[in-house]
């Protein structure tokens, strides 16, 4: 199929196509990929754009990986509070605690392990999106994450007998373990079936959810304990 070819746009909703356009582009190419190869030049290709016409409407391809970035802690945020909420008000008794701990823990990390591209863009993040874009942009992005970060907390704290700063940690953790696990897993590339076919390298292949459900229910078993 032959990608659009798009002339300039002239009009707020016109831009505002464009941006779409590449921001799915971006996604595709990326989930299919994963975040590291693709170029900007993969990304105008497939909107039938040029390489140049491509800044007008980003200042960087690490602007629009940081954009999906955002766009994926709003996603992510909404679902695991709904989730949560749900699973508040079917909460266990206090007999019940450590299951209540567990299942939250399950939670956070299956929502996280559902979405590939976030915890692909969670690694890459902070070890380069924000350090190819401006200031502006960092900060759009940060106010837009620590914003869903908190209101996770938030939804922590009502369902677990957690301080703030608590929840907040184990927001934390969770996010950063998805993004360092799912790097490790290396899910979908030639690296993981070498892992898998190499007897030698078995410890090597790692299994993200069950692995990061493991992880938090220790952490939020021993705040809850405290």
């Amino acid at each position: 199929m032959t990608p659009p070819t798009f002339e300039r746009a002239r009009s707020a909703e016109a831009k505002r196509v464009r941006e779409t356009a590449i921001l799915e582009a971006a996604t595709l190419l990326a989930t299919e990929r994963g975040v590291r190869p693709v170029t900007l030049t993969d990304i105008a290709a497939a909107v039938g754009m040029h390489k140049s016409a491509m800044l007008r409407y980003f200042e960087t391809r690490e602007e629009i990986f940081l954009r999906l970035s955002a766009n994926a802690w709003t996603e992510w945020s909404t679902d695991v509070r709904n989730q949560l909420d749900r699973l508040h008000r079917h909460r266990p008794t206090a007999d019940g605690a450590s299951a209540g701990i567990s299942a939250v823990a399950a939670v956070l990390a299956d929502t996280l392990v559902a979405r590939p591209l976030f915890c692909d863009l969670l690694a890459h993040t902070p070890l380069n999106l924000e350090r190819g874009v401006s200031f502006a942009a960092v900060k759009s992005f940060k106010l837009t994450a620590i914003a869903e970060a908190k209101a996770v907390s938030a939804a922590l704290s009502a369902i677990l007998p957690l301080t703030a700063a608590q929840a907040g940690d184990a927001v934390a953790t969770a996010t950063a373990m998805a993004g360092a696990l799912w790097q490790m897993a290396a899910p979908g590339t030639e690296l993981r079936g070498f892992y898998e076919e190499t007897p030698e390298l078995a410890h090597a292949v790692v299994d993200v959810g069950p692995r990061l459900t493991d992880i938090l229910t220790a952490l939020l078993r021993g705040y809850c304990a405290g």
